[in-house]
This record gives C-alpha cells, sequence and structure tokens, in this order.
C-alpha cells in the first residue's frame, strides 16, 4: 500500500485538502475536502477570518481520515504577506488584516519622506517589487495605528506558519513565504536586522527562518486527539506561488511560468536574485524559492477581475458562461492597465473597467460580455509585454508560456495570450499549488529523488 501525504492548500476565496500517493513514479491526487475563506469588514479593516481558518484545517483533517486516508505527512501553503502578532500568551493581538485593505495607502512614499529607507535601496537589498500591501507596509501602518502592539509582541508569525503553530505547537518562519515580507536580505537569506531597526520594530519578534522541506514536528496531543490522526507537519514552500512553481514542469529553460489564479504569477527560476535598477523600473520580484532558488516574475492582476464581476452578477452566472460572453465581444480590443491600483479592491468591478475604457475614449457598451472581453485582452496583453521584459531583464529568448492552476483551464484565455506573445501556451495542472505542496513532501519521504525527478511525473499538454 502506497504511503499517502495530504497538501493543505488555501486561497484568498477557498481552501481545499489534497491527499496524495506515488505509485511506480506516478502521482495520485484525491480532493477530501473543501472550505470556503474570504475577507470580513472588522474594526474598520479588511481581515481574515483566523478562527474560520483554523477550524476549517482541523476539520479537514478529520474528514480525510473519515474518508479512509491516514498521511504520514502534512503540509500548508497560502497566500503571502499577511501575517499576526503573538503576545506572551501565544493570543493573537489584533485582527489579521488581509493586504487588500486601505491602510498601507501611502506607506511606501512615507518611508521615503521619513529618510527610514527609499524603495531603490529596499529592492537593492531585498529583491521585492513594490505592492503597496508588501508586509513591510503592513508592518509600518500597524506601528502607526497600535504602537502598543509592538510592546506586547513576542512572536510574528505568517498566516501558514500560524497555522502551523496552532497543529504542532513549534514557530518557524518558513523562507519562501518570508521573503515577500521585503524583510528577508536577497543574499543572505536571512531576516535584514538593520531594516528591521529602522523601521523601528523589535528584533526578537521574528523567528529563525527555515526551508522548505524542515520537518516542524507531530501535531498537538490535543490535535492528535481531537482529528484522531499522527501526522508530521512538514514545511512545503508556504507561499502558495513558491508551491506552484515546483508543478511546473519545464521543457527546458526557455519556458517562461505562469500561475493563474487569482492572481498571475508570471516568471522564471534563477539561481540568484536580479536587483538591477532595470528590474527595479520594471517592478519584477525575487522570491524566495524551494532550496534557494529564486522565483523571478511579476505580479498581475489575474482572475480577481473576473471573480468580481461574477461575484456582482446576480445570479451568479458559471464561469464557462462568462468566458462565453466575452466571446460574443472578441472584436472589441480595447485594453485597460490591469496592474492599475484601481482594480484592487474596487466598490464595483463592473464599473471601474467601464470608467477606465471611457477615460481612454474607448467606451464599451453596457454588457457583461464586453466588460469581460475587455479583461481577457487586457490580462493576454500583459502576459505578453511581461514575456518581452523577462527577455530584456534576463536575455533568454522564451520559446513557450507553461501555465498552471485554476486559470489554465481557461481555453479563450490561453488562446488570447497565444496570439499576444507568439508562443505556444502548454498548461501544467489545475491542482499545482496543492501538487507543489505535495512534491517538498515526496522528495521528504524519498519518493523521488530530487525535484528534477519529481517534475519528470507531471504530464502537461499543449492548450
Amino acid at each position: 500500500m502506497s504511503s499517502e501525504y495530504l497538501a493543505v492548500d488555501i486561497g484568498a476565496s477557498s481552501g481545499r485538502h489534497i491527499v496524495g500517493t506515488v505509485d511506480n513514479k506516478k502521482i495520485n491526487m484525491t480532493e477530501t475536502y473543501r472550505f470556503e475563506n474570504g475577507l470580513i469588514e472588522k474594526n474598520g479593516h479588511k481581515c481574515w477570518d483566523i478562527e474560520n481558518l483554523k477550524n476549517s484545517v482541523i476539520a479537514g483533517i478529520k474528514e480525510t481520515l473519515k474518508r479512509g486516508f491516514y498521511p504520514e505527512t502534512l503540509g500548508i501553503d497560502t497566500w503571502a504577506v499577511d501575517f499576526v502578532l503573538l503576545d506572551k500568551n501565544d493570543e493573537i493581538i489584533g485582527d489579521a488584516v488581509a493586504y487588500r485593505d486601505s491602510r498601507t495607502n501611502g506607506i511606501c512614499e512615507e518611508l521615503e519622506k521619513l529618510k527610514v529607507i527609499s524603495f531603490r535601496e529596499l529592492y537593492s537589498k531585498t529583491g521585492i517589487q513594490y505592492q503597496k500591501f508588501n508586509t513591510i507596509y503592513q508592518l509600518f501602518a500597524l506601528k502607526k495605528e497600535h504602537p502598543d502592539y509592538f510592546e506586547k509582541a513576542e512572536t510574528f508569525l505568517m498566516i501558514p506558519d500560524y497555522l502551523n503553530f496552532v497543529l504542532t505547537g513549534v514557530k518557524a518562519n518558513e523562507y519562501t513565504n518570508a521573503t515577500t515580507t521585503a524583510l528577508v536580505n536577497a543574499k543572505t537569506g536571512d531576516w535584514d536586522f538593520e531594516i528591521i531597526d529602522r523601521l523601528g520594530l523589535p528584533g526578537h519578534i521574528f523567528q529563525e527562518i527555515q526551508m522548505p522541506g524542515t520537518p516542524l514536528g507531530r501535531l498537538r496531543p490535543e490535535i492528535a486527539s481531537e482529528t484522531g490522526a499522527d501526522i508530521e507537519v512538514i514545511l512545503p514552500a508556504t507561499h502558495d506561488t513558491g508551491s506552484a512553481f515546483l508543478s511546473v514542469p519545464a521543457k527546458n529553460d526557455t519556458s517562461v511560468f505562469l500561475s493563474s489564479g487569482t492572481w498571475s504569477l508570471m516568471g522564471v527560476e534563477n539561481r540568484e536574485a536580479i536587483a538591477s535598477d532595470a528590474s527595479r523600473a520594471a517592478n519584477f520580484t525575487n522570491e524566495g524559492g524551494y532550496e534557494h532558488r529564486f522565483r523571478y516574475l511579476k505580479n498581475i492582476m489575474g482572475l480577481w477581475m473576473n471573480q468580481n464581476v461574477r461575484r456582482e452578477l446576480d445570479p451568479k452566472p458559471a464561469f464557462p458562461d462568462l468566458i462565453a460572453s466575452a466571446q460574443k465581444f472578441s472584436d472589441i480590443k480595447t485594453t485597460v492597465d490591469v496592474d492599475d491600483e484601481r482594480f484592487l479592491a474596487p466598490v464595483s468591478m463592473i464599473d471601474e473597467i467601464k470608467k477606465a475604457c471611457a477615460e481612454k475614449n474607448e467606451p464599451i457598451p453596457d454588457e457583461t460580455g464586453a466588460v469581460m472581453q475587455v479583461i481577457y485582452n487586457s490580462l493576454a496583453d500583459d502576459y505578453a509585454k511581461t514575456v518581452k521584459q523577462l527577455e530584456k531583464l534576463t536575455g533568454k529568448k522564451f520559446t513557450c508560456i507553461i501555465v498552471v492552476g485554476g486559470g489554465s483551464q481557461d481555453k479563450y484565455l490561453n488562446k488570447l495570450t497565444s496570439e499576444a506573445s507568439g508562443l505556444p501556451v502548454y498548461c501544467g495542472p489545475v491542482e499545482g499549488t496543492a501538487l507543489g505542496n505535495l512534491i517538498v513532501q515526496f522528495i521528504h519521504a524519498g519518493e523521488f529523488e530530487d525535484l528534477k525527478e519529481a517534475r519528470k511525473a507531471v504530464s502537461i499538454m499543449k492548450q
């Protein structure tokens, strides 16, 4: 009987528990549990419901065993940048404010004005692109609003770090997620305490950085008793994009990877960070990856735009119906800048897109399909431009795009992407993030010798 491993993969809108096995180097995956996730309004901020996340992770372990699976190890991945602070009693201080909250508006400019640190210097040290919600800006915003929190704080944990702590009682900051804080030095791979000190943050709250593949510990006795499980928790690449990139079987070193979901993350793997002025100006990021690789990529707004259009409609159409509605307006060639912050958390995505088109003197019909076509045009156009930027910054000529994640199922978007970029588009696994999470567990267990062998087991097909 094959050994079983459990990936808990949590995104901004939902989470899933997926069991993986390896038989004769063939990977099998079975979903055992799925739950909703989303933002809640709390104390004037957009927050994550941490209690719900914690309970859902535990409920999913229970359900996995109920369905007859007995995983030997477990790994958790989530989105990046968000965190909690714990006091001396390990209780959460305040709320788990989400990256889409407005509290970080103007913080980067304020740090420059106060001469704490310029973005130019920050990028040269960390290689992390500017996003107004980067953890460094969230921490400074929190310090302004609640300076007393840092007087009480004993521990800084990112969201997956906290869930791991709930399960095991062990505190650790995992490398791939830690790098997204813009507080990790790209050369040393460790916290840059000079930056932390300049921000006026207490250095002792940051934990030792641990690499993917590190065994964290077994379930706490009370969790083991509640779930009926005796599982060892392993650190995967806890940043979901870090896990997703592990599931991409590169055809060669001239492939561009695209993790397509709520966000689109497009880039390549490098052994060294690229923190040049040209890279900073293009706003590419060097996020930490498995085995100290760097995911050199650009964050693109992604299917968040589609999700918000659907959320506004009543009744809510199925995504295939939204795609079909766009195809009816395929003659529309209008695009908008999908990376504009106006699309990060608009009151109405539909209205915001229409306004953006009108501002360009390119009004579109008052139809959902027209809005969807503009989104598709804009994403495909951004992907094509990103490939060109990557070629210029890396000095490579790319020959194909490999898409993983939920967006790999969108044949219309993949078609437009191929047309805009002039490159063939190949599709990897839909559950790419969960698979990447499992791959780290497989390697730790000896199912595969290394990442190269594991990637050979991941099949792809031409779109």
